[in-house]
């Protein structure tokens, strides 16, 4: 049985895999970790439990196992005697009855960033490639002409055939490297250059065999809201029999919402296209102060509203593999913050020697540190603790999936938990 574990301080990977029933290889390669590794303080695990076997961690209870593990509260509560409302004690085990998985919808984004495409992005998507029900290469970018700039794809294509994974044509307002107002106004004002855009659109997404076609239309201004809206209809109606159409929203939580976001109108959208993909994350960013990328409340908290605008059958849920490492103290106009991966972010708490701790309000880890310069540093990322309560919320909301930025950041225990919680739908 796959549960997650939190490391406490002296624990090795053999003292782990003794602890909980498994073995010092199972521990090793359900994490992706090397011979003689050693762990963190805070760090956490997936292990391999027999017997349906779990043993209860910091900030358990019945309800959120239960959550977890796809079973109701009473049904876990009886087959361990015990009541609903009782309190567990940290490491008492429990029998966990085996829930029944319900199939979602998993989208992973992939940006290559050279051409040819690198070959650790290739390997990236074809070993997560089993994960996933779309793939969607980052970006096609959208020309005042109405062309598109292809990214280098190519090899990513057959990768996507042999795994049933549908390709995403993924459509963005990007023009010299940045999301362009002007650009997407110029598109959206004028009915020729929106023509010619989807013809080109259709014969690229049967050029590469791509089952749906993704529009990223960010930075927009307020009054393209309601020309986006009638072009997004446009599209719609001439995509032929077979292709979905999708669209990727920023996080809000009202529709009177200004800013750069008020042209993204999530009501119209639920009506309009098959399914959104929503960026829940980025609440800490790379210029602001340090915070958690993806909070749960404030992710919830969009979620919730996104279900008052449309139906949760069309919602994707964004999930960040990445963190964020600021040098400490904060001041805006600082160098931006690092980027990091989840399995970056314990190397650098294991080099520093310092303990990852756990948010509770955030539900995120984080830790300091200290570089060589003596420079105070904040790091925040997801482990395998954060994402499961990504995960418990897909389910109590009955969202249609996750979607994942970005693919090539080493993050294994989000793979294994994946599989644990969901059956990943397969649409070809």
């Amino acid at each position: 049985m796959i549960q997650t574990v939190v490391v406490s301080k002296g624990e090795t990977i053999n003292s782990v895999a003794q602890k909980y029933g498994t073995s010092a290889q199972s521990v090793r390669s359900l994490n992706e970790l090397d011979p003689g590794t050693s762990l963190v303080e805070g760090q956490t695990l997936v292990v391999n439990t027999p017997d349906n076997r779990y043993y209860v961690q910091p900030g358990d209870s019945l309800y959120k196992i239960s959550q977890t593990y796809n079973i109701s509260l009473q049904q876990l509560a009886s087959a361990n005697g015990l009541s609903p409302n009782s309190q567990l004690n940290i490491g008492q085990r429990l029998y966990v009855p085996v829930g029944q998985k319900r199939s979602i919808e998993s989208v992973g984004y992939l940006q290559p960033t050279s051409d040819p495409i690198s070959q650790a992005l290739l390997n990236a998507a074809r070993d997560n490639s089993r994960d996933l029900t779309y793939i969607a290469p980052f970006s096609f970018e959208m020309k005042r002409d109405g062309t598109l700039k292809e990214p280098p794809i190519e090899p990513v294509i057959p990768i996507a055939e042999q795994n049933r994974v549908v390709p995403m044509l993924v459509v963005t307002n990007i023009e010299n490297g940045s999301f362009s107002r002007s650009l997407a106004t110029s598109v959206l004002s004028s009915a020729a250059v929106q023509d010619k855009l989807i013809t080109n659109i259709i014969q690229t997404a049967r050029k590469y065999n791509m089952g749906d076609v993704n529009f990223d239309l960010e930075n927009l201004a307020p009054s393209d809201r309601y020309p986006y809206n009638a072009f997004l209809r446009k599209v719609k109606a001439r995509l032929p029999e077979g292709f979905m159409l999708s669209t990727t929203l920023a996080p809000k939580t009202t529709s009177t919402q200004t800013g750069t976001h008020a042209a993204q109108d999530y009501k119209a959208h639920g009506e309009i296209v098959d399914f959104v993909v929503i960026m829940t994350y980025d609440w800490g960013w790379q210029g602001g102060p340090p915070r958690a990328v993806s909070p749960i409340g404030p992710v919830r908290d969009v979620i919730k509203y996104a279900k008052t605008q449309m139906p949760a059958r069309k919602i994707l849920l964004g999930q960040n593999l990445y963190g964020f490492d600021w040098t400490l103290p904060f001041k805006p106009g600082n160098p931006p913050a690092k980027a990091l991966s989840a399995k970056g972010a314990v190397d650098l708490a294991r080099q520093n020697n310092v303990a990852i701790k756990y948010d509770s309000k955030e539900q995120a880890p984080t830790f300091k540190y200290y570089d060589a310069q003596g420079r105070q540093h904040e790091v925040w990322f997801e482990d395998a603790r954060s994402v499961q309560q990504k995960f418990n919320l897909i389910k109590s909301e009955g969202l249609r999936g996750i979607s994942y930025w970005k693919l090539g950041l080493p993050f294994p225990q989000n793979w294994v938990l994946l599989r644990n919680n969901f059956n990943i739908a397969k649409l070809r």
